[in-house]
């Protein structure tokens, strides 16, 4: 390719994560020229471990629960909750809600493997993808995006253009950080530090592949995610200036200590190996100022990044790419890529990041119990393990009611709307 050369797609996509591939995969599948641009090489690390039931309808719609099944993914059917002193809550299975042969199981999954198997399925369904290709700039016609700027893995560069370009560049964010558009959780903001170990204890039987949300003091809690190859994620996510009491900012350091304050995971982590190295992050939580605006479309952590705990980002991310490549495809049919036609687009998706981060939020509280609205009101319990499971976007009306008599829930953010292109330019990187 030589340097400034210009290539004309359907659709660009940037980045190759769930969001890309899933919307690669479909837009591909309806006969349109789809390139995808990665810039890193696969396989690739990546953490986001943890499935919840309702990835089943966007794996499905993509053709590959049978290529799940027949994986070496961990099979998951719960979520255990467990106190400090180690005693566990009752496992949430998901079979008391749902069809066991369909959504009731899930998988806890090798991202690094998890993420080729989607990039090369859209591959299989005539996606075209560049591996080692950084976006460095959007191209714009007055206000209207009309690709991209790409700088390749040899130092050339090229521009790629297309009527329409979908950010699914991750927690980077590329347009929203490059636009202004990022907007930080005012309630979530925490840090979390993991690695991973082989050997460690493991629950029997349908147990084997739950997630369990252990607690440590002051509202912090450890994810312990078995994996396949007798592998286990753990981490310790909490607010930065709980971990680093006393001064200490070593990551193994931070790991260690906390590991001593919840009984269950120093238990179940007693046995095993600690491997690799202590990764951490801080400060995750983000939310995409507007979805997009004419001849662009973000999707995944592109467009909400929302806190770990309840293992939400895969879900979410496959949803966003499945339904982008929905409206997408309605637009080049159209010939319309009007930022109104993707109003739908952002409210579906804002309703599900907002009932979903308001069951985060009251997770947070110190004093909340989701125990005590249970015991109050029993019928809290299903409606608690759908919007665990997923099922975000169904009425929680109810639900929200009952909770705010045990803990105020945040506003929803005046966030995710398309960007009108007659208000501001996007700005180039």
């Amino acid at each position: 390719m030589k340097s400034g050369s210009q290539n004309d797609w359907d659709v660009l996509v940037i980045g190759g994560g769930p969001a890309g591939s899933s919307a690669a995969t479909l837009l591909a599948d309806h006969g349109h020229r789809v390139l995808v641009l990665e810039r890193e090489r696969f396989p690739r690390y990546h953490i986001g471990e943890s499935l919840i039931p309702f990835t089943y309808q966007p794996l499905e719609r993509l053709g590959l629960i049978p290529k799940m099944r027949a994986s070496a993914f961990q099979q998951k059917y719960s979520v255990r909750f467990i106190q400090p002193n180690g005693k566990a809550s009752q496992p949430f299975y998901f079979y008391t809600r749902y069809d066991k042969e369909t959504i009731a199981q899930t998988w806890q999954v090798l991202r690094s493997e998890f993420d080729q198997m989607l990039l090369d399925h859209a591959r299989e369904k005539g996606a075209h993808v560049r591996e080692q290709t950084a976006v460095t700039e959007l191209l714009r016609e007055g206000q209207r995006v009309v690709g991209v700027r790409a700088r390749h893995h040899d130092g050339t560069s090229a521009e790629y253009r297309a009527p329409i370009t979908l950010d699914c560049s991750g927690k980077e964010g590329f347009a929203a950080t490059r636009n202004g558009w990022r907007v930080k959780d005012p309630y979530l903001n925490k840090v979390a530090v993991w690695t991973y170990y082989r050997g460690s204890k493991r629950e029997p039987g349908i147990d084997e592949g739950q997630t369990a949300v252990a607690f440590v003091p002051e509202r912090g809690w450890f994810w312990h995610i078995p994996q396949h190859n007798d592998r286990v994620s753990v981490g310790v996510v909490a607010e930065g200036k709980y971990l680093t009491r006393g001064g200490v900012k070593d990551t193994k350091a931070i790991f260690d200590r906390e590991v001593q304050e919840n009984r269950w995971i120093a238990d179940h982590l007693s046995t095993g190996e600690q491997v690799g190295p202590h990764y951490i992050i801080s400060e995750y939580t983000s939310h995409a100022r507007h979805c997009g605006t004419e001849g662009l479309l973000l999707a995944g952590d592109a467009f909400c990044f929302l806190d770990p705990v309840f293992s939400s980002g895969v879900m979410l991310a496959l949803k966003s790419g499945v339904m982008a490549a929905d409206y997408v495809h309605e637009a080049l049919v159209a010939r319309d890529f009007s930022p109104s036609r993707f109003a739908g687009y952002a409210e579906t998706l804002r309703q599900g990041i907002e009932n979903m981060r308001k069951l985060v939020c009251a997770f947070y509280d110190r004093d909340f119990s989701f125990k005590r609205v249970m015991d109050k009101y029993p019928d809290a319990a299903g409606l608690i393990t759908d919007c665990l499971s997923g099922d975000v976007n169904k009425d929680l009306s109810q639900l929200w009611i009952w909770i705010r008599e045990f803990t105020p829930l945040p506003a929803e953010l005046p966030v995710g709307q398309p960007l009108e292109t007659q208000e501001a330019p996007l700005l180039a990187a």
